[in-house]
């Protein structure tokens, strides 16, 4: 048995793939790239796995924000890297999104990156300023349709999974509001606090302290079920049959990464998604680990370009 054993692992290691990703890989530090803006649930979220990934990897793993063209820039810097797992990108549902809002993009995301995990999900809550005079969903869809197309709502840009849940949410009210967008979700919270933009929908923990405090309504959240961290309030489907939104999170490289070096960090994200301590921080956060195989996350990507298709035709979605 332990002949078998050793001469089983020496026929793995003499795959040459395997042997340079485990001689070579990493052999300097690992960079994460975000797409987005500081404070952000993907700055967070690769926040939250490049100390553990640098231990478990015996090299530095540092987040680098790239932020601009609704996540362009930053992807598309991540699908030209060399393929050798020293660049990788932290991805959301925004880049589903952007295969159909976007059609000229420099990049398609299953032909030009490579899936490597899923992260998380979470969902959001619909906020409103107390001077909309509004405290319940209906209340809100009561006063869009009395005026049509006079109430604004903040985003944290165009294409972004809160821009996709607002415009989702006012096609299947059938309501019309008017998209502000702004650089970030920091941005377009604080203009919700001070009132110049009245209606947003936002993650869960970042709006819940504003909620708390009687800065802002909150109105609904957004899963098909209550949230534990703001269970006084309905979900937004109780008063919109069949609204739903989240925004979730993953892990690819660029288009040709070895399998060895995929597997690898598949693996070393999966032990931190599953440590105790990490699904506790994320439960506090209002996110669920997403625990799937790399195939099934690849197939999870494609499905949800198509679902995002079908929502963004649902709610005429475009970006000039």
């Amino acid at each position: 048995m332990r002949r078998r054993s050793l001469l089983a692992g020496s026929s793995l290691l003499a795959l040459p793939g395997l042997a340079r990703a485990q001689g070579a890989w990493p052999s300097r530090p690992v960079r994460i790239v975000v797409p987005f803006g500081l404070g952000g649930s993907a700055d967070l979220a690769a926040r939250f796995l490049a100390e553990p990934l640098s231990a478990a990897l015996g090299q530095p793993v540092v987040v680098e924000n790239r932020p601009g063209a609704g996540a362009v820039i930053g992807t598309d810097l991540v699908a030209k890297s060399a393929p050798d797992g020293h660049t990788l990108l932290l991805m959301s549902n925004t880049h589903t999104a952007n295969e159909t809002l976007l059609p000229q993009r420099p990049y398609a995301l299953m032909r030009d990156l490579a899936p490597v995990a899923a992260i998380n999900i979470a969902y959001h809550v619909l906020a409103v300023h107390a001077s909309l005079g509004v405290r319940t969903v209906p209340e809100l869809i009561a006063k869009a349709k009395a005026a049509p197309g006079t109430l604004d709502y903040a985003s944290s840009g165009p294409g972004t999974p809160y821009h996709i849940a607002s415009e989702v949410f006012a096609a299947l009210a059938g309501i019309r509001l008017n998209h502000i967008p702004f650089r970030g979700s920091n941005e377009a919270r604080t203009a919700l606090i001070a009132g110049q933009v009245p209606i947003m929908f936002d993650a869960i923990p970042t709006m819940r302290e504003q909620i708390t405090n009687g800065r802002v309504i909150g109105l609904g959240t957004t899963g098909l079920t209550r949230s534990p961290l703001l269970p006084d309030l309905p979900s937004v489907a109780e008063s919109v049959p069949g609204f739903e939104a989240s925004i979730w999170l993953g892990l690819m490289g660029p288009a040709g990464l070895p399998a060895p070096i995929i597997a690898r960090l598949h693996e070393e994200v999966g032990r931190v998604l599953t440590a105790p301590a990490a699904r506790d921080s994320m439960a506090r956060g209002g996110a669920e680990p997403m625990l799937m195989s790399t195939a099934e996350f690849d197939a999870f990507l494609r499905r949800d370009i198509e679902r995002q298709r079908e929502w963004i035709r649902l709610a005429r979605i475009e970006i000039g």
